[in-house]
């Protein structure tokens, strides 16, 4: 379930899913970007109508998008699901090709995300860097196992698009960070926040439909 269906109701949705694992169809499902209040919903609805559950979820993690850690990591080790983290190097950001005051020509970058020119985002890579260096690894290794760290996670999902970066990613899959590297991470980007917001970040309903977040006119007065 790659984003929740807020006009569907979650029970229908697990009883279709169920379905098809009856059936031999699927061995089983998972969600991604899921709020940590609808993988709990999910999990329940599961077990009161004898549904199977989400195994997994897939939510966006990195040294600079960190709000997962608040909640959604959290509730999957409570519920024992896997967490399939995606764009654990920030959709490039965290490669050392995205610096301050220089062009990049990533294929990314060229279709408009805002958030490849946060200043905020491009301030923290600068910190990061030399952290990296003094633990004598590049930028991108540092990132990677920075994500897999996190006891809630299980694996970080890769996107290379040459056989280059697929070395060099591989390369790194040993590479562990000790306390005192995790700490110096923490001083630049706050356990549990983000840099700045995603241009591709889910907005649930309450949040995007002003009438499930407005009260009709005649009963907003305190009185």
């Amino acid at each position: 379930m790659h984003r929740p269906a807020p006009d569907t109701d979650v029970e229908e949705t697990l009883s279709a899913l169920t379905d098809l694992v009856r059936a031999g169809k699927v061995r089983a499902f998972g969600t991604s970007t899921f709020p940590a209040s609808e993988i709990v919903e999910a999990q329940w609805t599961a077990e009161r109508r004898g549904l199977h559950r989400p195994r997994t979820e897939q939510p966006p993690y990195s040294i600079l998008d960190r709000s997962v850690e608040r909640e959604v990591l959290p509730v999957c080790e409570r519920y024992g699901m896997g967490t399939l983290v995606w764009s654990p190097l920030a959709q490039g950001m965290l490669t050392g090709r995205f610096r301050k005051g220089r062009a990049t020509d990533s294929r990314r970058a060229a279709r408009g995300f805002r958030h490849f020119g946060d200043e905020a985002r491009l301030d923290a890579v600068e910190r990061l860097i030399p952290i990296a260096e003094e633990a004598g690894l590049s930028l991108t290794h540092l990132a990677l196992a920075f994500a897999v760290a996190h006891p809630g996670v299980t694996s970080a999902i890769l996107g290379p698009r040459t056989e280059e970066q697929l070395d060099d990613l591989l390369a790194g899959a040993d590479v562990t960070l000790d306390d005192g590297v995790l700490d110096r991470i923490d001083e630049v980007v706050a356990p549990g926040t983000d840099v700045s917001r995603l241009d591709m970040a889910y907005d649930t309903p309450p949040v995007t439909e002003p009438a499930l977040r407005r009260r009709p006119s005649a009963d907003r007065s305190a009185a």
